[in-house]
Formats: structure tokens, C-alpha cells, sequence
């Protein structure tokens, strides 16, 4: 398995081993674009795998601050008194650069900059730029994907 995500229409494919599309879906990446450095809040292209899986068991909704559930559920409600903040909710698949110089190491460094594939609230709009960077998800669409890849899964982000 491996995803493919492609920045211009806003899609995440889950490819078999032959590259053949098993499942496509809406995802929302950077609102400010595409890039590598640390501080951006742009999406980081190139070559990544999911170094770790976060949030297994955990209710759909779940809010989650640095990687921790906070023990909150997302409600319209909660997202009022925080309108501006990037929810990360349900899980995590966390991304790790494979590429030194570009995406790995230094200020340009995926893992560092704490990219995810993350669950969003449902009223979030996918299929168009708005997230910090990060690729966001709705929830019932991470929780098929979290539970058909693997840590190790490659992930290539294209522009």
C-alpha cells in the first residue's frame, strides 16, 4: 500500500502495490500553499512515510493537542469558543520526509514540523486549501484509511 496526494485537486489515493487506486478521497492541505520550511504553514511535498499511528480506540471526534488526547469531544459549540483554531480530532498519521535537504532534516524537516494526516470537524470544507500545513481529513474517511495502512506506509505529496 501506499498514498499518493495531490495538491491541485485536493485528493488522498490509497494505491495498491501496483499503483492502481483503491479508495480516493477529499482532503484539505496548506491554506498557504506548498512548501518545506519550518515555520511556512504551507503542505511539504516530496516523499514522506507515516512514521507513527495515533489516536487507535480512541472515540470519533477526540480532540488531540500535541499528539495527547485531551479527553474534550469536538462540538459545534467547542469550535465557536475556538473559531480559529486547525482541530486535530479522531487520529493521527503522523509523516516522517524521506528526503535529506528537502523534506528531512534541518528547518525543512516533515517529523519536526509536526505534519499529520488528521481528522477535522465535519462543518470543515474539504476539496479546498484551509488546514496549517497539515492534510486534513473528515473523520470517517481517516478512520477507513488509519485502519488500512501501516506505520511504514509511503506517502508522496505532489504538487
Amino acid at each position: 500500500m501506499k498514498i499518493h496526494i495531490h495538491i491541485p485537486t485536493q485528493t488522498l489515493q490509497l494505491l495498491d502495490a501496483s499503483s492502481a487506486v483503491l479508495q480516493s478521497y477529499p482532503v484539505s492541505t496548506g491554506a498557504k500553499g506548498t512548501g518545506e520550511e519550518s515555520g511556512s504553514f504551507c503542505t511539504p511535498r516530496g516523499r514522506h512515510v507515516i512514521r507513527a499511528k495515533i489516536g487507535a480506540g480512541q472515540p470519533v471526534d477526540t480532540v488531540f493537542v500535541r499528539r495527547r488526547p485531551t479527553g474534550e469531544l469536538y462540538t459545534p459549540a467547542l469550535g465557536a469558543m475556538h473559531s480559529k483554531r486547525d482541530w486535530i480530532l479522531t487520529r493521527i498519521l503522523w509523516l516522517s520526509g524521506m528526503e535529506h535537504g528537502y523534506n528531512r532534516g534541518g528547518s525543512c524537516d516533515t517529523m519536526r514540523r509536526y505534519i499529520y494526516i488528521h481528522g477535522t470537524p465535519d462543518e470543515v470544507e474539504m476539496g479546498k486549501p484551509g488546514s496549517h500545513g497539515c492534510i486534513r481529513m473528515r473523520n470517517a474517511d481517516l478512520l477507513e484509511l488509519f485502519d488500512r495502512v501501516e506505520a511504514g506506509t509511503q506517502v508522496e505529496i505532489v504538487a
